[in-house]
């Protein structure tokens, strides 16, 4: 199928970077929240983010207008009527994604393609809460999305060809590699990066070494861009306490157990970058 249309559902730091990418890439995009002032956060996001490729450069200013005019920003879900892909970014709680997968799935044509920008859950889980699973795919969208070249594709079970192709065609559209990988708790990338990060924790909470030079150790030491806890909180403590929870229940190895600190950390609504502080203060 041809994709045109785009829904977005979440306008939160994922759900407004997929809408941005994808409306410079020309296509028409319904970012859709339940929250106006999610809403004009991510709409305040995305142009302050096209104003920074405008100034260095990479876009022109008609241009950050039209791309601008791409998004519609709304709380109605009717407006995916005409889509042709619709992303779900919401956050990484299971019943939540499936009501709103239910929630598309009686709104949009029969022959529309539905994905989630899950980090680590069941694609087949998901997929068997709809009546046309076949048409169902992850998306896996890394952070930043509008810097981040990956797209990971995750097949479930019933996920038809048609849906990869037309999936692997648009996130090329958009300037993105996809990959695909199969159905497995944490799929690829975060299979192997958030244990990784997950170990940093332990070494930091059995006091080896300061959280500063943790980071220099990997930075200087495996050529890492960013060390494994300034990553841990610019992509979210929660986010990162959610998935090492999704391995340890799905593998059920000892091994995926959550740090004792990252669970105290989140509890004490220490989340990173997002809540101004987490193992960096940034407030």
């Amino acid at each position: 199928m041809t994709i045109q249309r785009i829904g977005v559902i979440g306008a939160g730091l994922m759900g407004n970077g997929i809408a941005q990418v994808s409306a410079q890439a020309g296509f028409s995009v319904s970012m859709i929240d339940v929250s106006g002032d999610a809403l004009r956060t991510g709409l305040a996001t995305i142009t302050a983010n096209l104003d920074r490729l405008a100034k260095k450069g990479k876009l022109s200013d008609t241009e950050c207008m039209a791309t601008l005019a791409r998004i519609d920003a709304t709380a109605d879900y009717k407006a995916l009527q005409d889509a042709d892909l619709i992303i779900e970014a919401a956050t990484e709680n299971p019943s939540l994604k499936m009501q709103i997968l239910r929630q598309i799935e009686s709104i949009v044509r029969r022959d529309a393609v539905i994905a989630t920008n899950t980090s680590s859950i069941s694609i087949t889980q998901f997929a068997a809460v709809l009546d046309e699973s076949v048409r169902f795919i992850g998306m896996h969208f890394f952070n930043p999305v509008p810097v981040m070249a990956l797209v990971e594709l995750i097949r479930g079970v019933q996920t038809s060809d048609a849906t990869h192709v037309a999936a692997s065609s648009f996130a090329q559209r958009i300037g993105k590699t996809p990959i695909t990988v199969k159905n497995s708790p944490g799929f690829t990338v975060n299979r192997i990066l958030v244990p990784m990060i997950n170990e940093a924790v332990f070494v930091l909470q059995e006091g080896l070494a300061s959280a500063g030079d943790i980071d220099a150790g990997m930075t200087l030491g495996c050529n890492q861009p960013i060390g494994p806890l300034a990553l841990a909180d610019l992509i979210g403590l929660d986010t990162l306490l959610a998935v090492m929870q999704v391995f340890y229940d799905g593998f059920n190895d000892p091994k995926y157990r959550p740090a004792p600190l990252l669970k105290e950390l989140v509890a004490a609504g220490r989340l990173g970058r997002k809540s101004g502080r987490g193992f960096y203060v940034y407030c």
